[in-house]
């Protein structure tokens, strides 16, 4: 069994090699109904917008008791004349959040007195804060112009640095696929969207993407000559890159979940902070998918729009008629099921070794004077 270096060495030089490209119909299906049942749970059941999208009130209760139920807070604002639903949550181990729609003066410093009544604290650890619906709506279009900023930016930059639509198209369709399944979630979990949550979805778009340009490079590289040989087709050679950047990747993915997984089990979950959940939540979730996407949906989504060309076309035709040229020749061999022997990749790495960088032999050699 060979150890993970060695797994990463075998998929960069091409001896092993997973047929993501081959196999593309399944992750795409797989993608595209994710996509659609996250459109239909947003649908459905809709977003949950904190008050600082819908405009309302707040009332934080705090130096309460430890792990204090929300019960009383129900009856509070119910006591206070109010019968709409409110929005209760726990804050901290002493703290609790509760949040109802914009109401007058008195009103509210009737919920404040009922709240600081209902937990036996006084009035001054009942904190108030009112957010208008003017300007709940002007930090909503705010957050919408800001991610349509982003998307057109990183797609007039892909086209430009990649030189062809094609690969920035593919990698936009994975990012929408990262924000739609990430928002489902929060539709069937209901879990309330704050400017927290917005800011770590816009993380979690830049992180995606910047996994999905390693790899694209990687097929601008393996393809720069591809039209001078008659080894290789591209579907070939795109899934070569993928394969070299996938421990990559993994690594990647992983180094960036381990941390985030602190803040959300342990920061949120332990210290009940919200705003650590609101942030970590969608970045847990977007580095899960995005690492998916980056993988399984950018590049075998590119495969299928760029095999349509008549260029790649005439190109897999040059290269089934060298193949068939070299099994009459008898320089390569049939499987048993009848298909051809892998070719070599037109572009394959030498193996990396571990440690290659390190030791006396790979130190710089001072030159000798000559006498």
């Amino acid at each position: 069994m060979m150890s993970y270096a060695q797994w990463g060495n075998a998929l960069y030089s091409g001896k092993k090699s997973y047929g993501i490209i081959k196999n593309r119909r399944i992750p795409l299906t797989v993608g595209a109904i994710l996509m659609a049942i996250s459109v239909i749970g947003i649908a459905i059941f809709g977003l949950n917008p904190s008050i600082e999208f819908t405009g309302g009130a707040e009332f934080v209760v705090t130096n309460t008791v430890k792990n204090p139920p929300q019960q009383p807070a129900y009856n509070a604002v119910k006591a206070a004349g109010l019968n709409e639903q409110t929005k209760v949550a726990q804050m901290g181990t002493n703290g609790l959040r509760v949040q109802t729609s914009q109401q007058p003066n008195d009103v509210e410093l009737k919920i404040q007195q009922e709240l600081a009544k209902s937990y036996h604290v006084d009035i001054k650890k009942v904190s108030k804060t009112s957010i208008g619906p003017s300007w709940g709506a002007s930090v909503s279009k705010q957050a919408l112009v800001g991610l349509l900023v982003f998307m057109g930016m990183i797609a007039v930059l892909l086209m430009a640095y990649f030189r062809t639509w094609t690969m920035s198209f593919s990698a936009l369709f994975a990012l929408l696929h990262d924000f739609l399944i990430t928002l489902g979630v929060f539709a069937y979990t209901h879990i309330e969207i704050t400017p927290a949550t917005i800011i770590g979805l816009l993380t979690i778009l830049g992180y995606s993407l910047y996994d999905t340009v390693v790899v694209f490079d990687k097929i601008r590289e393996n393809t720069r000559d591809m039209f001078n040989q008659s080894r290789s087709k591209y579907n070939e050679l795109a899934n070569l890159s993928i394969n070299q950047t996938m421990v990559r990747s993994i690594n990647t993915s992983i180094t960036g979940i381990l941390p985030v997984s602190a803040i959300l089990f342990l920061g949120a979950a332990l210290l009940g902070t919200s705003t650590l959940l609101d942030i970590s939540m969608p970045l847990f979730i977007g580095m899960i998918v995005g690492t998916f996407s980056s993988i399984f949906i950018a590049t075998p989504m590119l495969t299928l729009i760029r095999g349509r060309s008549q260029a790649i076309k005439d190109h897999n035709a040059k290269v089934d008629k060298a193949r068939a040229a070299a099994v009459e020749s008898g320089a390569v061999t049939l499987k048993e099921d009848g298909s051809f022997q892998e070719i070599t990749p037109a572009v394959v790495a030498a193996p990396m070794v571990p440690g290659h960088h390190k030791g006396q032999a790979s130190q710089p050699k001072r030159k000798k004077n000559k006498k």
